[in-house]
Order: structure tokens, then C-alpha cells, then sequence
């Protein structure tokens, strides 16, 4: 039996290798949970299996089911289509043109320009930031309207109109004429919009591409018609379409002949982003668009106030009465909310998208594509295979750092899941435990620095807030977060007897660390970009993804044979443009050219080579190489399964061989890579296109100061209930919503509100992403646990009833944020939109760091400890539900002691007493207390599972005592 009071069982001595000898067994198996024939290892390493072929061909096809079921579990929970044939090329083509524009962007900015010989540079077009804002939602509405059917005749008007037909015949009879008409409408609707299977492009979606396509190009050729007439006199200044475009009069029938067109294109254009986010958001975001938008047309018709003589109803209209607007014609609301970059559809959202959260995408797709995903998989299992529940622990180290660059939990939940959910199931866990420990870390991967998802970016300029802050702001509640992660699935393993893998059937830790090391590089190499070279965010991100093209480039030209030469030609480049840089400021290229500058110094050369010809330099090294080597194959590179896939599918398609070449190779990566990140982007650019409409609405209607005033009197002007309030808010506006989205409308809602306390705005922004993401795990809808529920088989409801507990962290780590605002290691001004990093006179003065900073931080991660306690139930042995619950009170004493007084002043100012006990003293007793009872509690449950463990090894002695003869 396990030892439960053996010291190894608290989560910071986890090292055990080997399991107990006589492990639980599961009930409905009769396996043992934690025995090494059950403990998987890694589904791809490489180690010898003592000939348990059977077993392992068991648990390979287990993992062979599991990967193909992702793409089934996501085509269920995005409800996204399954193309084959001449639409999954079209949406393979569109989505690698969509990333080529964006990378264009990126490196050359809003100038479009192309070389030709003998004539020299051609300027193509030069875009102002409507266009592009404009472009970039097109793509993102034709990628959508290909992607995700307009109906699959499964949803509610479906059903109803599905019951006419019948209702005809019962009505008419078989033979009529009108039950005849109605089936052949039937019929017509069916070709025409509902798609079942999710296989086919529908006649509507092909219409409506078509309709995507008139916006765009409207504001390409006739902007300067937007510029001068548009701004200035609205869009019923615009022309109709016989002055506009007079090869198109025949077609100017009705309001067409004169209407402005620009207002046509506005309107069709909102239109269209309504059903597309109808079709890839939901009813939801769908329909609170529509309100949004039909209140700035109708919001003036509110009563400001009225006298009725009955106080409850007057009260109740001097409510409502704040939400009352000034007019606006749906002239004024089609310009504010199509051609303007400052609210609405083209806004700050899209041009966050634009400039930031596409090409951080991108380098996600690019680095998983590469392999890293499955690498860094493999390296977390080597590190904590060995520990109990390590499957668990993997988890939360592999699927945190990829859900910080995937930026979506569904996507990062079954694509990582589908290798770590088997084996957490195998290794002993329930299913439903595997799949809420999976979904928990993949949706807390978006509050991770450095990439944190998307989120990072919008919090940057919405906050104004320099990146570097904002990564340093978010680190340590992060990582208390995944250290609360790590503490309960140690607890649960050691609950259920879950052992560690032995060494022998995990691929070693230092060989997978020289198989793969390189991909560290493209990360560490964003953070010095970004935090020591400070670059641009947009500049930061193209430069990142040409390093991981030219490393995988120099990888993949790496064999025995090429080494030496290739290694050496790289380090000469590398020399002699940083040599180039210091002695001219110029690039080695341009030096050979006869350019010459001021020289540079060593770290400014380093940045230039980096930034420089250098990533073009390693690109065209190795494939010259691989050219010159078609068909070697690099040792060290394990490119994405879908890679793979992808080259195979086209050289089946087109009879070719490029899966058998390392070009061809490489350039299916190259092109898979962007075919991926835009495919991802598509859902990211339809949700802050249809987001951007409702601070859109409250911008340009005047209702951001009113909203404000009635979210505080909505809360009684208390801080506590405005912080409930907001978190509550957060969780329901986010379930079902992408984190974007939702992080949007709540700060567009509650940031003003919670500034008007004095929060820092940057925190107060951190907190609305917390609970944003709760709503991931939150049941009933759960998105996250409801698709780690399909990868693992495991009770949906079960699933994402154990996700929000294992996410309750996600709860209590941003209150201590907010209200310790030391923990974010910033300090804030009596200005809550100006945030600094802790500087050295702070950090070295005793009598602030102290109180300010390190007893907030000891105090949330010990509260994080016992929380984990709390919620699985054991710490050295079983915790009563009474200990449970003090240890919840503990969690709230040593994490945040000013709620509790907060909340004791709301109940004494209610009875009408007023104290202030939000004070340093009462805070740091509280503390006390909590770390006291902590202590108390720990020792108690010690001794008790220590005098447990002794009378078990007494009865086992007992037992075995040999008779006298």
C-alpha cells in the first residue's frame, strides 16, 4: 500500500520514481492505476518495452484514435466544415494569400511594391489604414463563409420550417398542388443554403463571397471620395452607382439609381459581418450586435426620467434613463461603424488584428507546424514522467506554453489533448479528470507571458501600456496559477495512487534536449526583440517568423554530411554582417554594394544583423543545400504531422513526388504554415470585426461617461460588489465567445467604471481576461471542457464541473492583483492609465517592498497551495470536508485578507456603522492568522496520515505473523 504519510507526498518532493508496489486498482478494470505496465510513455519516443508488443500496439492505436478524432471534435465545437476537392483548395489558396499580404504588411508596411528587371522599382499601390482594415476583414469573411455552413438544417428555424411540409400535406393532401410548391422550395432551400454534412460549398456561400468582394473594392477605387466627401458630409454625399461606376447603369434599378452607394456598401458591409459572425460566433455575439446597433438608431426614444408619483417606477426610469442617446440618423451610423478606423467594424479591434494579432498567429502556426508542439510534448513528459502523475504534470507544462501561443483554448485543448489526455487516462486518472486538467491549463496558456494569445496585444493598445510592462504585470499570477495546477494534480495522484513512469520507457531528457533545442531560439528570440532591443510589436513579430523559416531552413539542410560546411558557411555570414554593421552600419549585402554609413555599436550591430539580411542569408543557405542534396533527410527535424499530410494529399492530387524531397518538404512547411495561422486568424478577425461594433456604439453615442455612472450606482459605489460585478459579467459574456472578443465589450463596459476606483487600468484589464477565460471551464456551456470531454470520453458536464473547480484559481489570483497591486511588481500614479515597473528604490526600500510586495506574493502562492488543498481533498492523506473548508478560509486569509475587511466594512456601513479596516495592521493580521491556521492544519493532517500509515504497518505485520508450531 502507498505510504500516504511518507513527506514525498507534498507536491515539492513529487521525484519518485518508482510507484508503490501495491497500487489501487481501478474498480471497473481491476488494473492497477499506478503500475508501470500501465504508465505510458511518451507517444513518440523510443525505448525498448521489456516485448510488451501487444501492449504497445494497444496503446498506439489508442493514440492513433485519439489524434484522429481532433479534427472530428473540432469540426463539432466550431462547427467547421470538412472540404475536400476544388473548395479545399480555394480555402488553401485564400488562406496562404491572406498570410502573404499580412507578412507584407508586416516587413514593408502599407506601401505595395515590386521590382522588375530593366525597369526598376513599380509602385502597386500605397494604402491607407481604412483599406487595409478593410481588406483584412474581407479575407476574414471569405475564409468564413467557405468555412462554417450557413446551416446544417439542425438548428431551430430549420426544425420549424422542416414541420411545413408536413403540416401541407395534412392541410392539402399528397396530391395538391400547393404540397407540391412547397416541396420543390423545399428542396431549392435545402441546394441552396443547408449543408448537413458539412462537406460543400452552398450557392448562398458562393453569393455571398461574391457581396464580400463590392465593399473593398469601393474603398480601393474611390477613396478619394471617402476622404472628401464622406468625412466631411456623411455618406448620403456619396454618389449613386450610374455616377460611381457607369459601366454598371443598366444594373441601377430602384433606390439603386439614387442611393449613395457608399451607403449601400456600408450597409451590405455590416451585413455581412453580422452573418459571418453568425456563422463562426454564434447567435449570441450575433445578437448583441444587432441590439447594439439598432440602439444607436433608437436609443434616443429612452425617457431620460419621468414623474409618475410612484417612486419605485421613477427610480427605475432615472436607471434607464442614463442609457438615453442623442439621435443619429442610419447615415451617421453607417459611416461611424464601416468607414472609420477610430470605432466601429474598422476600428481599434481590427486594427489590433491588423498590425499585431495576425502575425503573432502566424508565428504560432509556424512554430507548431515546425514540430515544436510534439517536441516540446515529448520534452515536458522527459522531465516529469518520472514524478507522480507525471502525464498530468506534462500537461500543464506543454499545454500552457502552447495555449500561450495558440491563443485559442478550444484549438489548444484538443490538438495538445489528444496526446496528454490518453495518457493521464492510462497512467490512472478518471476521464473526466484528464480532460478538465486539460482544458484548465490550455485556457490558462492565454494569461502566460510572453505571447499570452492575442490578449497581450489588445491589451497594449487599449492600455497604452509598453509590452514589456505588461508581460512583467502578468508573470507571477501566471505562474501562481499553473504552481496551483501542478499542486493538485500531485495530490490527485497521490489520492489515487498515480505513479511515475519509470526511466526506462521515457526518452532521456539530455537527447531530447540536442534533438530540439533550437526551439527555444524563436521564443528567447521574440523576448529580446521585444524587452531588450525594444522593437515594434508588428516588427517584433515578422522578425521572429523569419528567424523560425531560416532555422528550420539550416535544420533541415543538417545532416552528417553537411554540417561542417553548412554550419561554417552560416558563422561567416553571421561574422561579416555584424562585422559589416560595426565598421559601415550597413548590412553585408549593401556593404558589397558600395554602401556605406556610420558604424554601429556592438549591440545595435547585433540587432541590425538580426534584423537585417541575415534570417534572408540562413533562408537561401539551406536551400541551396537541399537543392544541392534533394533527398537527404535532416536527423534533428520532425516536422507537424499536417505537413505531412498535406504533401502527401498534393502529390497524390497532382501525381508529383515532393514528399520525397527535403525542398519539397520544406516548402509544404513554409506554405502549410500560413495555410494554418489564417485558417486560426479567420474566427480572431470575424470576432473583433463584430466586437469593434459596441465600443464602436459607445464612442460615437456619447453613452461611455453615462455607462460608467450607472455600472457605479449599479454597484453602490462599492469597490467589492464593481469587482463581483465585472467578474460575473466577464463569465457569462464569455462563454462561448473567443477571449477577444469578450475582453473588448467588457473593458469597452467596466474598464471606465473601474478607474473611477482607482484601479490601474492595466490591472483592471489582467482582471477582465481572468475571468474571461473562466468562462472557458464554466458549465453550462464550457467550450474547453466540452471538447477535452470529446477527446477523452469522458461525461461532458463532469468534465467541466472538475475544469471550473481545478480553474478556481483563475478566481482568487485576480482579486489579489487588483487589491495588492505589488504582485504585478508595477506601481501606479494617482493617473490609474500610467503603470511603471517597480524600480530599484522601491524594490530595495524594506518598508514597502516588504509589506507592498513580498508578503502579497508569499501569500498568494501559499493561498494558491491551499486552495489546491481545498479542492481535491488531500494533502498527506484524506482532508475532512470540514478541513476543506478551512483551508478555503485560509486561501482567502493569506491571498487576499483586504476583501474579507472590505467586505466586513460593506456589513457594518449597512448597519450603519462606519470603520475603516482596510488597513496595513488589520491586513497583516489577517495574514497572521491564515498563516497560522495553515500551518495548524498542515501539521494536524501530518501526524494524522503518519499515525495512519504506522497502525496500517502494524495490521500488515499482523497479518503476516508467522503461527507457532
Amino acid at each position: 500500500m502507498t505510504d500516504q504519510s511518507d513527506p514525498g507526498d507534498d507536491p515539492t518532493d513529487d521525484s519518485g520514481d518508482d510507484p508503490a508496489p501495491d497500487e489501487p486498482r481501478d474498480p471497473a478494470s481491476g488494473e492497477s492505476r499506478g503500475s508501470a505496465s500501465n504508465e505510458p510513455r511518451s507517444p513518440r519516443s523510443t525505448g525498448d518495452r521489456g516485448g510488451k508488443d501487444r501492449e504497445i500496439l494497444e496503446e498506439e492505436t489508442i493514440e492513433d484514435a485519439a489524434v484522429e478524432d481532433v479534427d472530428e471534435v473540432l469540426e463539432e465545437v466550431e462547427h467547421k466544415r470538412s472540404l475536400s476537392g476544388w473548395a479545399a483548395v480555394a480555402v488553401t489558396v485564400i488562406a496562404i494569400t491572406f498570410s502573404a499580404f499580412q507578412m507584407w504588411i508586416a516587413a514593408r508596411g502599407f506601401t505595395f511594391e515590386a521590382t522588375v528587371p530593366f525597369v526598376g522599382t513599380v509602385r502597386l499601390a500605397d494604402l491607407q489604414l481604412l483599406q487595409l482594415n478593410a481588406i483584412h476583414v474581407t479575407f476574414g469573411l471569405v475564409l468564413a463563409f467557405l468555412m462554417f455552413p450557413a446551416s446544417t438544417g439542425e438548428g431551430r428555424v430549420a426544425r420549424a420550417a422542416a414541420r411545413i411540409p408536413a403540416a401541407t400535406r395534412s392541410q392539402f393532401g399528397e396530391e395538391s398542388p400547393v404540397t407540391a410548391a412547397v416541396d420543390r422550395v423545399r428542396a431549392l432551400f435545402g441546394w441552396a443554403i443547408v449543408d448537413e454534412k458539412r462537406h460543400r460549398v452552398s450557392p448562398v456561400d458562393v453569393v455571398l463571397i461574391a457581396l464580400s468582394l463590392l465593399p473593398p473594392f469601393y474603398m480601393l477605387t474611390e477613396f478619394e471620395e471617402i476622404q472628401n466627401t464622406l468625412r466631411l458630409f456623411g455618406v448620403q454625399a456619396g454618389r449613386p452607382l450610374p455616377e460611381v461606376y457607369p459601366a454598371l447603369e443598366p444594373l441601377a434599378v430602384g433606390p439603386l439609381a439614387d442611393t449613395s452607394w457608399a451607403f449601400v456598401m456600408g450597409v451590405l458591409a455590416i451585413v455581412l459581418v453580422i452573418e459571418a459572425t453568425r456563422r463562426a460566433l454564434g447567435f449570441l455575439l450575433m445578437s448583441l450586435v444587432t441590439v447594439f446597433i439598432a440602439y444607436a438608431r433608437l436609443g434616443h426614444h429612452i425617457p431620460r426620467s419621468t414623474d409618475t408619483g410612484l417612486a419605485p417606477v421613477d427610480v427605475l426610469f432615472d436607471w434607464v434613463g442614463i442609457l438615453a442617446i442623442t439621435e443619429k440618423s442610419w447615415a451617421s451610423i453607417v459611416r461611424d461603424m464601416w468607414y472609420n478606423t477610430e470605432a466601429g467594424i474598422l476600428g481599434v479591434p481590427v486594427t489590433v488584428s491588423v498590425r499585431f494579432i495576425f502575425i503573432f498567429i502566424l508565428f504560432g502556426a509556424f512554430l507548431e507546424m515546425s514540430g515544436a508542439g510534439k517536441w516540446f510534448i515529448d520534452l515536458a513528459y522527459s522531465a516529469t514522467g518520472t514524478r507522480r502523475g507525471g502525464p498530468a504534470k506534462a500537461s500543464v507544462v506543454s499545454s500552457g506554453f502552447m495555449g500561450m501561443l495558440s491563443g485559442s483554448s478550444v484549438a489548444n485543448t484538443v490538438t495538445t489533448g489528444a496526446f496528454t489526455i490518453p495518457l493521464m487516462k492510462r497512467s490512472g486518472y478518471t476521464p473526466e479528470f484528464s480532460g478538465a486538467v486539460e482544458s484548465s491549463v490550455s485556457s490558462g496558456g492565454q494569461i502566460l507571458p510572453p505571447v499570452m494569445g492575442a490578449a497581450a496585444f489588445l491589451i497594449v493598445e487599449f492600455t497604452g501600456t509598453p509590452y514589456r510592462v505588461v508581460i512583467v504585470a502578468a508573470a507571477l499570477p501566471a505562474l501562481a496559477f499553473f504552481f496551483g495546477m501542478w499542486v493538485m494534480v500531485h495530490f490527485e495522484a497521490v489520492r489515487r495512487g498515480v505513479g511515475g513512469v519509470p526511466r526506462a520507457e521515457l526518452p532521456d531528457i539530455w537527447p531530447q534536449l540536442r534533438r530540439g533545442w533550437f526551439y527555444f531560439f524563436p521564443v528567447l528570440l521574440l523576448l529580446y526583440f521585444l524587452v531588450i532591443a525594444r522593437l515594434s510589436i508588428n516588427r517584433s513579430g515578422w522578425f521572429t517568423i523569419v528567424a523560425t523559416v531560416a532555422l528550420i531552413a539550416l535544420v533541415a539542410a543538417y545532416d552528417e554530411r553537411t554540417r561542417v560546411p553548412l554550419l561554417a558557411a552560416f558563422a561567416l555570414l553571421t561574422l561579416a554582417s555584424v562585422a559589416t554593421q560595426l565598421l559601415a552600419g550597413e548590412s553585408f549585402v549593401a556593404y558589397l554594394q558600395g554602401a556605406r554609413g556610420s558604424s554601429a555599436g556592438l549591440q545595435e550591430a547585433i540587432v541590425s544583423t538580426l534584423v537585417g539580411s541575415l534570417g534572408v542569408g540562413a533562408i537561401l543557405l539551406g536551400i541551396a543545400v537541399m537543392v544541392l542534396r534533394p533527398r537527404m533527410d535532416s536527423p534533428v527535424l520532425d516536422l507537424n504531422d499536417d505537413v505531412t499530410e498535406s504533401i502527401d494529399a498534393f502529390d497524390e492530387r497532382t501525381g508529383l513526388s515532393l514528399g520525397a524531397t527535403q525542398p519539397g518538404r520544406f516548402a509544404g512547411f513554409v506554405l502549410k504554415s500560413m495555410e494554418s495561422g489564417a485558417k486560426t486568424a479567420t474566427i480572431v478577425v470575424v470576432a473583433v470585426a463584430a466586437a469593434g461594433v459596441i465600443p464602436g456604439v459607445i464612442s460615437v453615442t456619447g453613452l461611455g461617461p453615462n455607462l460608467t455612472r450607472l455600472v457605479i450606482v449599479a454597484s453602490r459605489e462599492s469597490f467589492i460588489l464593481l469587482l463581483v460585478f465585472a467578474a460575473i459579467s466577464a463569465v457569462i459574456l464569455g462563454m462561448g465567445m473567443p477571449t477577444t472578443v469578450m475582453y473588448i465589450i467588457l473593458v469597452s463596459v467596466l474598464g471606465g467604471a473601474l478607474q473611477e476606483f482607482g484601479v490601474a487600468l492595466l490591472l483592471a484589464h489582467l482582471f477582465v481576461l481572468y475571468f474571461g477565460l473562466m468562462a472557458d471551464v464554466t458549465p453550462p456551456v464550457m467550450v474547453a471542457a466540452y471538447a477535452a470531454s470529446g477527446v477523452a470520453k469522458s461525461e461532458p458536464f463532469a468534465t467541466g464541473k472538475l475544469a471550473f473547480l481545478l480553474s478556481l484559481n483563475k478566481i482568487t489570483v485576480p482579486f489579489a492583483f487588483v487589491l495588492y497591486p505589488g504582485i504585478a511588481l508595477i506601481s501606479s500614479t494617482d493617473n490609474p492609465r500610467e503603470v511603471t515597473l517597480l524600480g530599484v528604490a522601491e524594490l530595495t526600500d524594506p518598508g514597502f517592498v516588504i509589506p507592498d510586495v513580498l508578503i502579497p506574493i508569499v501569500g498568494m502562492f501559499a493561498g494558491v497551495y491551499a486552495l489546491g488543498v481545498a479542492i481535491i481533498g488531500y494533502q498527506y492523506g484524506p482532508v475532512s470536508r470540514s478541513g476543506r473548508s478551512l483551508y478555503s478560509l485560509v486561501s482567502l486569509l493569506l491571498m487576499v485578507p483586504a476583501l474579507v475587511l472590505l467586505f466586513v466594512e460593506g456589513l457594518l456601513g449597512l448597519a450603519g456603522v462606519t470603520v475603516t479596516l482596510d488597513t496595513l495592521t488589520f491586513d497583516l493580521l489577517l495574514r497572521l492568522v491564515g498563516a497560522i491556521l495553515f500551518v495548524v492544519l498542515t501539521t494536524r493532517n501530518r501526524r494524522t496520515a503518519t499515525a495512519a500509515g504506522e497502525r496500517e504497518s502494524e495490521q500488515d505485520a499482523a497479518t503476516f505473523q508467522p503461527s507457532d508450531t
